[in-house]
């Protein structure tokens, strides 16, 4: 994702770093040319249509205080009397770059920074060769199975798609129990200038009706792609090869942060497309289409492929909430990062429990932002 924080701006000679390690995910044209991009898909009549208007419920938005400034979370939402947490993407200046740590003790309200997901010692040193020059990391998932805590995370660099998705995996998420740790399980998918069409980063984990683990991934280049994996390892399974999932069908392709859940039967592919990470100049926004089968092809309400360019708008830039976007969702709730229009553009994140219709499509939006439209 194109990323530019309200601490750290990045030029164009300059390789992000700190709060802006994001703004590597892109190809430095995609802040003069995703506006137009924009531009063309609301002149095709994809953008601004939507399934919810009219009637129907509307999303809760949680109001989150805190430690809330963070990029690309992973929400995990915990059972009644749980914890929650939120993984994001790193700050060199903090853990080396590791994936940050958020943890809610009143069901998302108030939030407090608990660590990294690895420090000096239990960083994974071989990601360094893989792909030299990298210093944060970049949009983790997290995903529960048998027991099991796996964390995914992305490595890249500014502008290439010399890039990885890296596994670790832990018997727990709760950073006070005495068995929390985080085991370095190695690579899961790389990418290549000139060998691969597609960006291993923004890695999204779902288990089909069988109980067969795939992961979608991919930012531009040749946009959202998906994998099969295997338990217990969490990583690639064999022979898999990418299929793609979904691409705005243009040159600059900005599309990225693919995020898969099952409900009643559906899978719905949740993705952010074009400009992030500029502040208030930024144009992201958060779209779905669904599928009865887990590799699609996913459609939006009006039967769109999102191959294509389909592609249902569910969040988008709203008074003060601009460019949301670099979202998860756990037990009904999405978490994303948004820029404040009231902080200047600061980027901070925001939980709303959706509502969806009668016909099964999501609504983010609140009441209020619904009787705005």
């Amino acid at each position: 994702m194109a990323r530019q924080d309200g601490e750290a701006m990045v030029g164009d000679d300059e390789v992000a770093t700190a709060d802006a390690g994001p703004e590597a995910r892109t190809p430095r044209w995609v802040g003069l040319a995703a506006a137009g991009a924009g531009l063309a898909v609301l002149a095709a009549g994809l953008v601004w249509w939507s399934p919810w208007a009219g009637g129907d419920p509307a999303a809760n938005r949680i109001d989150v205080t805190g430690e809330i400034r963070t990029h690309d979370p992973a929400l995990v939402v915990g059972d009644e009397g749980e914890d929650w947490y939120v993984y994001s993407t790193g700050d060199v200046r903090v853990g080396l770059g590791a994936p940050q740590i958020r943890r809610s003790t009143d069901q998302g309200q108030t939030w407090e920074m608990v660590g990294t997901a690895w420090d000096a010692q239990t960083r994974p040193e071989w990601v360094y060769e893989v792909v030299p020059g990298v210093e944060n990391f970049w949009a983790p998932e997290l995903y529960e199975h048998d027991g099991t805590w796996y964390l995914y995370y992305s490595a890249s660099t500014f502008g290439s798609n010399r890039s990885l998705i890296g596994l670790m995996t832990s018997p727990t998420l709760d950073v006070d129990d005495p068995d929390y740790g985080w085991t370095d399980q190695g690579e899961v998918w790389r990418s290549a200038p000139g060998e691969t069409h597609y960006n291993a980063i923004d890695p999204g984990i779902v288990e089909d009706a069988d109980g067969t683990p795939w992961m979608a991934f991919g930012s531009f280049w040749g946009g959202i792609q998906m994998i099969e994996l295997e338990w217990p390892s969490g990583t690639a399974a064999a022979g898999t090869e990418p299929q793609v999932l979904a691409t705005r069908n243009d040159s600059l392709n900005a599309i990225e942060a693919p995020h898969v859940i099952e409900r009643d039967g559906w899978y719905y592919l949740f993705v952010s497309r074009d400009k992030c990470c500029s502040g208030t100049e930024s144009t992201y926004s958060i779209a779905v289409g669904r599928s009865e089968s887990v590799t699609g092809p996913y459609v939006d309400s009006l039967g769109n492929d999102m191959r294509y360019n389909g592609g249902d708008v569910v969040l988008a830039t709203r008074g003060g909430m601009i460019g949301p976007g670099g979202q998860s969702v756990s037990k009904n709730h999405l978490g994303l990062h948004f820029y404040d229009g009231s902080l200047g553009g600061d980027f901070r994140l925001d939980i709303r429990e959706l509502a969806w219709t009668a016909d099964g499509w999501p609504v983010a939006w609140t009441e209020t932002e619904l009787d705005g439209q």
